[in-house]
């Protein structure tokens, strides 16, 4: 499995516009691509602004391209997202994922 990672910053009034965006307009297609295996969409407060990042998970670089195009280290962020954020990295990093381990069950 492949993680592939983005950072951005953004207002806390920014942060959830992009995360309604990212709900509404990007997971929806993320998840209509085969090979695509999940997301984590992570924020930390720094300062007055919010720290994003976004962890997606696919099973090969093919899986990437059918999202991202032949040039899968220049990082999607459309028009919506970026009128959202403050900053946001133009590239992003892969990285195989070399453990993972289910989600333990909830206690009682």
């Amino acid at each position: 499995m492949i993680a592939r990672v983005w950072h951005a910053t953004a207002t806390p009034a920014g942060a959830e516009a992009y995360r309604r965006h990212f709900t509404s307009a990007v997971l929806p297609e993320l998840q209509k691509i085969d090979g695509h295996r999940g997301v984590h969409l992570l924020q930390r407060p720094v300062d007055e602004h919010i720290e994003l990042q976004v962890v997606t998970f696919w099973t090969s670089l093919e899986a990437i391209k059918a999202f991202a195009g032949d040039d899968v280290d220049t990082a999607v962020v459309e028009p919506d997202a970026q009128a959202a954020l403050l900053t946001y990295s133009t590239t992003v990093t892969h990285h195989d994922v070399i453990i993972t381990t289910p989600e333990p069950p909830a206690s009682r």
